[in-house]
């Protein structure tokens, strides 16, 4: 097959190194804000799709790893990929698009709202120069607005 790289890939390429990472989420109702901190190596599968190997402690100081596939298909014009982590069972699957330097990934999961069923989440990637990155995790709500849960801080180390 021939790949016909765009600009979209290009971008997904800048992501390619060696991260060290800190941040926090929500805990729930009454709850002080967890942190968590970590190191992730991102690399690229060719030149059109990256893998983003993650590892580090949860705010409950238990150990975690993570896997994060990101690519761009230009058929549908979207981005795609998929997150899983060794604390959760659920996988999700990411459709999202990009508006400068930001990443939007729309995606579905178990929702930690307190409700049973599933929520729409969105994960938030953007790049900060090229040494600096934010990921901003946030679910809707039951009135259609969006609730910040995740905020984790990347810097490049190498």
């Amino acid at each position: 097959m021939n790949i016909e790289l765009r600009d979209e890939h290009r971008w997904l390429q800048r992501l390619v190194g060696e991260w060290r990472f800190e941040g926090g989420c929500d805990m729930g109702e009454g709850q002080p804000a967890g942190r968590f901190e970590g190191r992730e190596t991102v690399r690229g599968l060719g030149e059109a799709w990256i893998i983003g190997e993650g590892e580090g402690t949860s705010p409950e100081g238990e150990a975690h790893r993570s896997v994060m596939t990101l690519g761009f298909d230009p058929a549908r014009g979207r981005f795609v990929g998929n997150f899983v982590s060794s604390m959760m069972t659920h996988q999700w699957v990411y459709d999202g698009e990009l508006a400068g330097n930001v990443l939007t990934l729309d995606t579905t999961g178990p929702s930690f709202g307190g409700e049973a069923g599933l929520a729409d989440y969105q994960d938030i990637i953007t790049q900060e120069g090229e040494t600096a990155r934010r990921m901003v995790s946030r679910m809707k709500q039951r009135d259609g607005g969006w609730k910040q849960i995740v905020e984790v801080l990347y810097q490049r180390v190498g």
